[in-house]
């Protein structure tokens, strides 16, 4: 599946970037993650995005070498079907082959990702070759073949894992990062990538994060992703309430609070594990969460940012010094992909991968067809910060895909693309399930809100005006002047009698995809 949307979405994931997946193996009733994130190349300084002393713009970093990290999309594969697959990558990528080879039929939705990115993808050749014609983004109605990406994932079917990072298309990846090639009279920067970079790329299994919320069992992505910690803590918050007692728009200004409290912490402390000593501990304390619960006012919103919390006595390493001051939120592109499946045997994957900002850095690997992610604008640009680039580091991610359990069986999962909004949209989902007993599909459906420690709340269009926001309002909450569709949510039910409930977007973007496939008896 994830390969097939490299070719039929490519605008948010494909092989040029990385991903989570978070698996619960069922004869063996435990939960693995395989954490194939981008890294920095081993030549990245922590002033990677900074020119003349300033923060370099955002959409300038993105469309260059240097936003783009080592892609760990294969080797999380190689990882994932070595250990826990019953297929080989041959098999896995032929559909995505045909695909790539016959072609699909263009949607609008396709169309319109194209448009809004003309001018990215107007600055490199070989992107403009496959998605423009005439430099105008490939009408709806077309069928686009990749042959190229056939043939790489020919090469890929056939070399395994180490065709990736090693040999031909290994150089092609480097010269295209450090050399991009341009339209005339454009001039992007390069990296300084090295065929060692790619060479001595490793994926990660990690142990999951868990963690509790009214008699189910939460697990979900560790570091690097700051999802699952952020979403748990904020539903440790919100454990403390009786929501089910409440009224929709009480339990939505909590959730609210309680969001913008989580995220607060999420920046000060949360970065990749390998080079930041995050207390996740604490973070996770049911007690810790009691703390700051006391902050909330029942029927009056924060006035703006508030302060991150002190984690640290909550878990067995109190003396550690960091007392972070609150700070604006780092941008994040809003454009991943996220599936889950289930198997006949029982086993669940849910897996949110992404090439970052759509269509990645703009740049197609020449005679490859696959574009590269630009995952390192997800750092923080300035110093100091536990997220800022360091040579062979993963930048923090908001993916969080989430399996929850009940009594030791797999109850539901559910995972979003989104940026940050993708935390939001996972903790406001399983909110609307658990507490407000909404069925799985109008869990999904309903009006998303997304508070993400900032002086107002972004929230989708039609919202503002309601009845629901006004309520809200005289809490004191506000509302972007931006609305935006938040998310693109899709989970797995899994139903007392056996039988599984597979539910996506009724709505946004384009409308989500769910099918339960019954085996032949």
């Amino acid at each position: 599946a994830a390969a097939t949307l490299g070719v039929t979405d490519p605008f948010s994931w494909g092989i040029g970037g990385g991903g989570f997946m978070v698996v619960y193996l069922a004869k063996e009733q435990r939960v693995i993650t395989i954490d194939h994130r981008e890294t920095a190349p081993a030549a990245t300084l922590p002033t990677l995005f900074i020119e003349d002393g300033k923060e370099m713009d955002f959409d300038t970093a993105i469309a260059s070498g240097l936003s783009v990290g080592v892609p760990g999309t294969m080797r999380g594969w190689h990882e994932a079907l070595q250990r826990y697959g019953s297929m080989s990558l041959e098999q896995v990528l032929a559909p995505a082959i045909t695909v790539a080879e016959e072609g699909f039929i263009v949607d609008a939705n396709f169309s319109q990702l194209v448009g809004q990115n003309e001018r990215k993808f107007t600055r490199f050749p070989a992107t403009a070759a496959l998605y423009l014609r005439s430099g105008k983004a490939i009408p709806a109605g077309t069928r686009l073949r990749n042959p190229d990406l056939a043939r790489t994932y020919r090469l890929l079917a056939n070399g395994g894992v180490d065709a990736f990072y090693e040999g031909p298309l290994a150089h092609a990846i480097v010269d295209t990062v450090n050399r991009p090639s341009t339209a005339p009279g454009v001039s992007v920067r390069g990296s300084r990538m090295t065929l060692a970079d790619l060479a001595n790329y490793e994926a990660r299994l990690r142990l999951p994060v868990h963690s509790t919320y009214r008699g189910y069992d939460l697990y979900g992505m560790a570091l690097p992703s700051s999802g699952g910690v952020t979403a748990f803590e904020a539903l440790n918050i919100l454990e403390g309430y009786d929501l089910k007692a409440m009224p929709r728009t009480q339990v939505e200004h909590l959730y609210l609070e309680a969001s913008r409290l989580a995220f607060a912490d999420r920046d000060a402390y949360l970065a990749d594990p390998e080079y930041v000593d995050a207390p996740v501990g604490g973070l996770l304390s049911k007690e810790y969460a009691a703390q700051r619960r006391m902050l909330i006012t029942r029927d009056k919103a924060a006035s703006g940012s508030v302060m991150a919390g002190d984690p640290y006595p909550f878990q067995q390493d109190p003396s550690h010094p960091l007392r972070p001051a609150p700070r604006t939120l780092q941008p994040e592109s809003a454009h991943t992909t996220h599936l889950t499946v289930s198997d006949k045997e029982g086993n669940v994957v849910a897996y949110t991968f992404t090439i970052e900002d759509w269509g990645g850095s703009g740049m197609v690997v020449p005679g490859y067809g696959f574009l590269l992610n630009n995952e390192l604008t997800d750092f923080d640009f300035t110093a100091p910060h536990p997220n800022i680039p360091e040579p062979g580091k993963r930048p923090r991610s908001s993916m969080t895909p989430t399996i929850a359990l009940k009594d030791g069986k797999p109850a539901f999962s559910i995972g979003s693309p989104g940026g940050s909004t993708i935390i939001t949209t996972v903790l406001q989902t399983i909110v609307n399930y658990i507490d407000l007993g909404l069925p799985m599909d109008q869990a999904i459906d309903a009006p998303r809100l997304s508070q993400r420690n900032g002086e107002v709340t972004d929230i989708e269009p039609g919202f503002a005006g309601g009845t629901q926001a006004r309520a809200l309002a005289q809490r004191g909450q506000r509302w972007s002047d931006q609305p935006a569709e938040i998310g693109a949510a899709n989970a797995l039910v899994f139903n007392a009698d056996g039988t599984v409930t597979a539910v996506s977007e009724g709505h946004r973007h384009g409308v989500g995809s769910a099918q339960v496939q019954a085996p032949a008896h």
